[in-house]
């Protein structure tokens, strides 16, 4: 029976309530170069409401306070106060994306991750790998920070090990200057005043370290609102119902459950017979328990997502019990693949890792204003005016029983999703002016969550909420007030832009952007292109397009040429270049695998020249671009006055086509 929140009363901490349960380098890829603290405020006890699937009250914030002293720690634990701009909360993609958005836009910014490694599901010790848009449908990938990321993955980690994957995230977010990164850290309590977080406290154990941070704005990334639940926001939790939203859909399973939670596990072939004993709490697998979920179709190297357990359960309180039945299940699942006899090509594969953290789907969520729902997915999203960041896996909704519903698919797909974008108002609490969410735990309903959710979509959602959180810093503004505000939302849509995201069907007006002033030509063109393709504002294609790109076969070195009527003061050229459109991902799944190119991407420009020319017709090599992998491509030089600027292509990484999407040139 699935376990529910307790209310806090005035004699109970928030640190009881949590334990009582039944048992989380630069601003572009490539970049080319020529105080005192205020006292300590008092924090309020949150009264949480018991929890009723799908809903539950506003907390109630007491008028009671306890000090300071005693709720930070015990003897022995070293207190330290952190003052910054913006905390994020949650070390996977959303809150990594999040907290790089955040320090490179001037923000100071706190990264707060409750394990050692960051990246979340996708991290080693869970080895979930991050899915989004379907590239090979859509012709496009998200941009910004997430394809930073996988083209970085791609090129320095030909072997996809999983290890490399968590130090790729590390070294990220540790050489970011702005960037303060705390692991091994657990949010545990908040202060709110007025409608506003005050600060926010965690812990490390590990270190004996006890944390006040105040910051500003507030990101929860944690994948299980966990600071929302610690500030009073309104949760929302598991399905509705298609009674309160109105989606057709929503009924396909019982209200008031969740998506299970899995375990995966990898493979090695040790070159030998490796017999397989199960330990005696395995459970007993039959062929009748595997009829939707044949091994052989997802091989034997990774897997298995249809393992699944604990919807029925709630997947933060009952995570112990959780465990050890996922466990269970595929050790059980393990023993029929190996000792059944209808598998023989796994006669020499060993299990190599068992993940030990229940990756959960689904469990709580933050309620904002206007929520995203099953009607935007299927179109409605194109009326929203605060459109931000995007998304596209189908709408994947699956029986909470879990494994144990052998007689139905584990997962049923639903509606008509293609490609849409998130609001700004999926992303920010309606009781909290300063508290903002990325990720799985964002204003959507239950349904609109079972796309919403996977960890792609998560990481475009985190990196709109970080460059978000950085400007409301930056101007004193609540996140409602940007997003009322036309002029300063519109601004935010265009610094995305900027980074290389995709919001679709929002073009490039970027007052900053010179180039829009500008006339393109180009030495040759292919594919029917034209170089003014390069300031058409869009910054990808659809799949078999080729309206917003320029290409030329590189074999003629071919050159293009933006000119202005009248020189202009220069010092900073961005290129987002063409990195294919295949499926890229951290995995060891054999059906991933193949379809991926884990190497630089053949059609990125890996060598140029770019040269400026002056009004007289004198030309200048500004910068000698040589072995480049990555989309985004930011030249900075000092200031020059120019009629021109052409950027002569020389290789590829391995295609004939030189391809660019788009040049913009800043003073």
């Amino acid at each position: 029976m699935r376990k529910k929140l307790a209310s806090v009363s005035r004699k109970c901490s928030r640190r009881k309530f949590l334990s009582g349960s039944a048992m989380a380098v630069m601003g572009y890829s490539l970049m080319v170069d020529a105080a005192a603290m205020p006292v300590a405020s008092k924090r309020s006890l949150v009264k949480v409401e018991a929890h009723q699937p799908g809903f539950k009250k506003k907390s109630i914030f007491s008028t009671d306070a306890r000090s300071a002293a005693q709720t930070r720690g015990r003897p022995g634990m070293e207190d330290e106060k952190i003052l910054c701009d913006v905390l994020v909360a949650g070390g996977g993609l959303a809150g990594v994306c999040a907290a790089l958005s955040a320090a490179r836009k001037g923000a100071k910014t706190v990264l707060v991750q409750s394990r050692s490694r960051l990246g979340g599901c996708s991290s080693s010790e869970m080895r979930v790998h991050p899915l989004g848009v379907d590239p090979e449908k859509t012709g496009f990938r998200e941009g910004g920070i997430i394809e930073e990321l996988r083209l970085e993955n791609a090129v320095n980690n030909p072997d996809m090990l999983w290890d490399a994957w968590d130090m790729l995230l590390y070294d990220k977010c540790v050489s970011e200057k702005n960037l303060t990164l705390l692991l091994d850290t657990t949010l545990y309590a908040a202060d709110v005043a007025y409608g506003k977080i005050t600060s926010a406290y965690a812990r490390c154990d590990y270190a004996l370290k006890n944390y006040e941070i105040e910051a500003k704005i507030f990101i929860d990334c944690t994948g299980d609102a966990r600071l929302g639940i610690e500030s009073g926001a309104e949760i929302m939790s598991s399905r509705e119902g298609s009674s309160v939203w109105g989606e057709a859909l929503a009924d396909t399973f019982p209200k008031g459950q969740f998506l299970g939670c899995s375990v995966l596990f990898n493979t090695r072939d040790v070159g030998h017979p490796s017999p397989y004993k199960a330990p005696s709490w395995a459970l007993k697998v039959g062929a009748e328990d595997l009829k939707f979920r044949d091994p052989r179709k997802y091989g034997f190297k990774s897997g298995y997502w249809f393992i699944s357990y604990g919807g029925e359960l709630d997947p933060v309180k009952d995570t112990e019990l959780i465990r050890r039945h996922l466990l269970a299940i595929l050790l059980g699942v393990w023993d029929y693949i190996k000792n059944s006899g209808k598998y023989p090509e796994t006669e020499n594969l060993a299990l190599d890792f068992i993940g030990m953290l229940p990756g959960r789907r689904d469990s709580y969520r933050i309620k904002g204003f206007d929520t995203f729902t099953q009607h935007d997915i299927d179109g409605r999203w194109r009326e929203r005016p605060d459109q931000i960041s995007l998304g596209g896996w189908k709408m994947e909704d699956q029986p909470s029983k879990g494994f144990a519903a052998k007689d139905i698919p584990p997962a049923i797909y639903g509606g008509n999703t293609d490609m849409y974008n998130l609001p700004f108002s999926a992303m920010f609490s309606k009781d909290l002016s300063n508290l903002m969410m990325a990720g799985r735990i964002m204003n959507t309903s239950h349904l609109a969550f079972t796309s919403t959710r996977v960890m792609n979509t998560g990481a475009a959602s985190g990196q709109a909420a970080g460059a978000a959180a950085a400007m409301c810093a930056s101007l004193n503004m609540t996140t409602l007030e940007r997003r009322n505000d036309s002029e300063k939302f519109s601004s935010l849509q265009q610094e995305l832009l900027r980074d290389g995201c995709v919001i679709l069907g929002v073009e490039n007006n970027d007052p900053r952007d010179l180039s829009l002033r500008a006339t393109a030509s180009a030495s040759s063109c292919s594919n029917g292109t034209s170089a003014g393709n390069v300031l058409g504002g869009l910054n990808y294609d659809t799949k078999g397009s080729y309206k917003n790109r320029w290409t030329a076969p590189v074999s003629e070195r071919p050159v293009l040429t933006l000119e202005w009527a009248s020189p202009v003061e220069i010092s900073r050229i961005r290129l987002n270049l063409d990195c294919g459109s295949r499926l890229l991902t951290q995995s060891l799944s054999d059906d991933i695998l193949k379809r991926m190119k884990i190497s630089a991407q053949p059609e990125t420009l890996r060598d140029f020249d770019l040269i400026a020319v002056s009004k007289s017709g004198a030309e200048k090599t500004l910068a000698r671009v040589r072995g480049n992998y990555q989309k985004m491509v930011e030249i900075s030089f000092p200031k020059r006055n120019v009629k021109a600027v052409r950027i002569a292509c020389l290789a590829t990484n391995g295609s004939d086509l030189a391809s660019i999407f788009e040049v913009r040139a800043e003073a």
